[in-house]
């Protein structure tokens, strides 16, 4: 996903190294010498339950979000408010039962441990108020436990305060918990609350049921898992609209889990928690309302959870049971080929759809509109996978329809195509639209409302499972973005809270300081700690086994620890059809192996980044093949080129350096390129631009990076466009110099298709690259509205100049996408779009015609790949590859391919015509690949190759297949 999101309203402090300590450190209160409980009394000190009477119900969600990220707004000119200022903070850790880090050197001075059931802590002139327990903790020598280490790594150098071992701390995580040093005198030095997320993982780590289960007698169980919570009762209610419930059930509690039962007619009801538990983020006892991290079904305002068993006969589509035995054919993952689609963008501009299924899951089951036709003929050339963007749960997209607000698009289409007018009017409505990518999780088990008929009840559930249904019949794998990397809201009323309101402090992972993360644009999740990951692997299961989808995209897979993408991938690969229902052996896991923010170089434990997921089988996106082939990178500057936007050979104006760095510029990313080419393998050896032979991992980018990290092909997701950033032909008309024809960039955009088309390792392709789709410039189209975004399966317009793109993101390169979006001849005509798509479906034709381009391990790669044109002497901006096969080659390689037995492919991006000399391929007999001897494309029809002679002529901008 973009890192280029809007900002939040919640004001979110910086970490700790740039954070200057509460302002209390000289203040002179003594420790006090009576207290009003012995501290050796731990072992008999009971907590009791606060009374709520007199709580306000005012503190539901129904009040306006605060966030806890943000402290609170405390008057700092009185002592007492300077602590409680401190306890905004949590600086220390409760890492084990017996030991709580804090980077402090009590030295002489002593620390101790506070607690409140009522959150009650406070300073007066006699010292800290308000507390039920205070114990002495003991500073140990030494560092912390290695096993801590591991865990917590980012406090290593933490000091470690020991526990006594008879003190309650299952019962005593319940409460408002602060620790406090002070120096050998009494006086208070510094304050701070505690993170939990260690006891509680060590006390509370937990595997048995969790969310809504039906029992064959025909009961329903309800379990939660909360060990902070001091009270929770379920609240249900007979419908979604009722504001009252019809029944409040208290739960029991047992180990932090809390259950309750409940007779068969609650089947079919709503419900909510309501949960008593203490919340950093205010400092108080909050009455939290929420809905079921493990939820199945909403109600349309998703206020309620849906009480629903998916297992339910009146649930399931006709013929669902044996989906399984009717899902496209996959011999391997090497086979995998994915298309990248919105769902609302799919039809919600599709006339062949009757309205009320535009935009939503119903369209994907009418076999006779423009947008399945289109899938078909996308599947009949060989397409494999269709990945849809995110269909669960989502904020800032309305589930009923009743209340989104809409654009008059006539009077849109009457604007100059460099107009301001229609971004403006995007985005006065873009926040109660019904378009959004979806990258804002409220709910991760429980289908997208919006994109159902009706968002009440069972509906969407049985919607989605027909679209899958749907998709599986045509050819068509289904796989899911999804994104646990962050969750759309936090604190104790925002509506779209959940986890945070439930276990406060826990699911959200926090900083030094105590404030959430937001390196992914906002409320990172923790997935180190246990019952997150736990919550992934559950989730993840749900959704093969009661939606039988066959693949997942994970956005921003890097902040996620490798150890929960490991054992998703092994509790899914362990579903069988005999008795799961689904063969979870397909299912292929891939995403974004991104490695910044704080969980950067293992910070948080060892994530899932690129070269961490080395040898897990689990794809991540290669991002150098994109920036080498397009140029430059999305945080870089547009107009930077690259292989075959025109660098070095057609030149754009932008400053590149001499000639002689363009050369090497080129030469590089040719090297990068080609080893991306070959599966992007760390040990693949190919010639570089030197001469040199070198591994993939010793090519190196700018930084000194290693380009390539696979072990395996299919760790290698190869692409150069996706719904991130400007679509391809949007990128390649901004670095492309402005004379050239649109010919010529139609031509382009099909050469950077193929280049991924053709390379080892799993191709992603973004929706519309192979119909030239336009956003008009857009570079982060997120909440653009359908305008922006819109797909035309009739092939009459891409949609370029409709428009300035929104301001937001786009207004400082506006003096670039003006000039382009007014000259007329930059558009394609219906011609231009119909014969990339008939190039396009070619591509996946030879792509599937041979299973030399789909090797399946990585000596199969070493043994067969090589590219030619290598070295100080080789032509720029050209490209020759040739996978050898076992008919007469080298002994060492056996016969996959029963009909071809050499291929060759060459990719042209220079703007002429190019002669080259191989003495290693003049004594093949070669000819054009039958496809593109079938070709409508003239220029690659009039290549003469029935004989590979030691010197050849190839066309500019232009692929060429041959084979023997």
């Amino acid at each position: 996903m973009a890192l280029t999101l809007t900002l939040t309203t919640s004001v979110h402090l910086p970490s700790s190294t740039s954070l200057a300590r509460p302002r209390i450190l000289a203040a002179d209160f003594r420790l006090r010498s009576r207290l009003r409980r012995p501290a050796s009394s731990i072992s008999n000190f009971q907590l009791g339950f606060p009374s709520t009477t007199d709580r306000s119900e005012s503190r539901r969600c129904l009040c306006s979000p605060s966030s806890a990220a943000s402290p609170m707004q405390l008057d700092a000119s009185t002592p007492n408010s300077q602590f409680l200022d401190s306890l905004l903070y949590s600086r220390a850790y409760w890492v084990t039962e017996g030991v709580i880090a804090w980077n402090v050197d009590v030295g002489e001075g002593s620390c101790y441990l506070y607690a409140s059931r009522i959150a009650g802590l406070s300073f007066s002139e006699d010292g800290i108020d308000g507390f039920d327990l205070r114990v002495k903790l003991e500073a140990e020598p030494g560092s912390l436990h290695t096993n801590v280490i591991e865990k917590f790594p980012h406090i290593r150098s933490y000091k470690p305060f020991k526990v006594p071992s008879d003190l309650n701390v299952r019962d005593l995580v319940k409460s408002q918990l602060a620790i406090v040093c002070f120096d050998a005198e009494g006086r208070f030095i510094q304050g701070t609350g505690l993170q939990l997320p260690g006891v509680l993982d060590e006390l509370f780590s937990y595997d048995g049921p969790l969310g809504a289960h039906f029992t064959p007698g025909g009961g329903v169980s309800l379990h939660l898992w909360a060990p902070t919570a001091q009270e929770v009762s379920v609240c249900i209610y007979k419908n979604p609209l009722d504001k009252s419930p019809m029944e409040i059930c208290p739960c029991e509690e047992v180990n932090g889990v809390w259950s309750t039962n409940g007779p068969s007619s609650w089947e079919g009801c709503y419900y909510v928690y309501k949960v008593l538990v203490y919340h950093p983020s205010t400092l108080k006892v909050e009455t939290c309302y929420a809905n079921d991290p493990y939820a199945r079904g909403l109600s349309a305002d998703a206020s309620k959870t849906y009480l629903v068993n998916l297992d339910s006969d009146d649930l399931k589509p006709e013929g669902w049971e044996k989906l399984a035995d009717k899902k496209p054919c996959l011999r391997s993952y090497s086979d995998i080929s994915i298309y990248e689609l919105h769902v609302r963008d799919f039809s919600i501009y599709d006339e062949t759809v009757e309205p009320e299924n535009r935009g939503g899951y119903l369209a994907f089951t009418l076999k006779d509109s423009a947008g399945v036709k289109h899938l078909q003929k996308l599947a009949d050339a060989g397409l494999t996978h269709l990945h849809l963007l995110p269909t669960y749960q989502f904020g800032d997209v309305d589930d009923e329809k009743e209340n989104w607000k809409h654009i008059d698009t006539n009077v849109l289409e009457g604007l100059p195509p460099d107009s301001a007018e229609a971004q403006a009017r995007i985005t006065e409505i873009q926040n109660d639209d019904g378009f959004n990518w979806g990258y804002n999780p409220v709910l991760w088990g429980v289908p997208k409302g919006s994109y159902a008929s009706d968002p009440t009840g069972p509906c969407r559930i049985i919607e989605f499972r027909k679209m899958v249904q749907a998709l599986n019949s045509i050819g068509l794998n289904v796989v899911l973005d999804v994104v646990y990397n962050h969750l759309h809201a936090n604190g104790p009323h925002n509506k779209d809270s959940v986890l945070d309101k439930i276990v406060p402090g826990y699911y959200l992972r926090t900083n030094n300081d105590g404030f959430i993360e937001n390196s992914t644009c906002v409320n990172n999740t923790a997935s180190e700690h246990y019952m997150v990951d736990r919550l992934i692997r559950d989730d993840l299961l749900n959704w093969v086994v009661n939606y039988k989808v066959d693949g997942f995209r994970f956005d921003l897979m890097g902040h996620i620890m490798k150890d929960t993408m490991v054992k998703a991938k092994s509790a899914i690969g362990n579903l069988r059809k005999e008795t799961d229902g689904v063969d979870g052996s397909r299912i292929y896991l891939y995403g974004e192996g991104w490695n910044f923010g704080e969980v950067a170089n293992n910070g948080r434990g060892v994530n899932a980044s690129q070269f961490n997921l080395t040898g897990t089988g689990i794809g991540s996106f290669n991002d150098r093949i994109r920036d080498a082939t397009l140029g430059g990178s999305p945080f870089g500057h547009p107009l930077q080129q690259g292989f075959i936007t025109g660098l070095l050979l057609q030149p754009n104006g932008h400053e590149h350096g001499s000639e002689a760095t363009q050369l090497l510029m080129l030469s590089t990313a040719k090297d990068h390129i080609q080893i991306g080419m070959a599966a992007n393998l760390k040990d693949y050896v190919l010639t570089n631009h030197e001469g040199k032979e070198v591994k993939g991992s010793e090519i190196l980018m700018h930084d000194a990076t290693p380009v390539a990290y696979a072990s395996q092909p299919t760790e290698t997701i190869n692409y150069v466009s996706a719904h991130d950033n400007e679509t391809l032909f949007d990128i390649i008309s901004l670095k492309t110099p402005m004379e050239i024809s649109v010919d010529e960039r139609c031509r382009i955009n099909h050469l950077a298709s193929s280049m991924i088309a053709l390379s080892q390792g799993i191709p992603f392709f973004h929706a519309g690259d192979e119909i030239l789709r336009s956003k008009s410039l857009d570079r982060d189209s997120y909440n653009s509205g359908d305008w922006f975004n819109r797909l035309d399966f009739s092939y009459n317009s891409n949609n370029w100049g409709v428009g300035l793109p929104p301001k937001g993101k786009n207004e400082h390169s506006w003096p670039l996408i003006k000039p382009r979006l007014q000259d007329p001849f930059f558009k394609p005509q219906s011609s231009h779009i119909v014969a990339t798509l008939n190039s396009f479906l070619d591509l996946l034709r030879i792509r599937y015609s041979s299973p030399l381009f789909r090797l399946d391990t990585a000596k199969d790669i070493q043994d067969r790949v090589r590219f030619h044109n290598t070295g100080p002497s080789s032509v720029p901006g050209a490209i020759v590859m040739s996978i050898e096969d076992g008919h007469k080659g080298i002994p060492s390689v056996s016969q996959i391919d029963p009909v071809y037995s050499f291929i060759v492919v060459i990719f042209n991006a220079r703007p002429s015509e190019f002669s080259f000399l191989s003495p290693a391929l003049k004594d093949r007999n070669l000819e054009l690949h039958p496809v593109q001897v079938k070709s409508g494309d003239e220029v690659v029809k009039a290549q003469c190759m029935t004989l590979f002679p030691a010197a050849s002529l190839y066309r500019q901008e232009q692929l060429q297949c041959l084979l023997k």
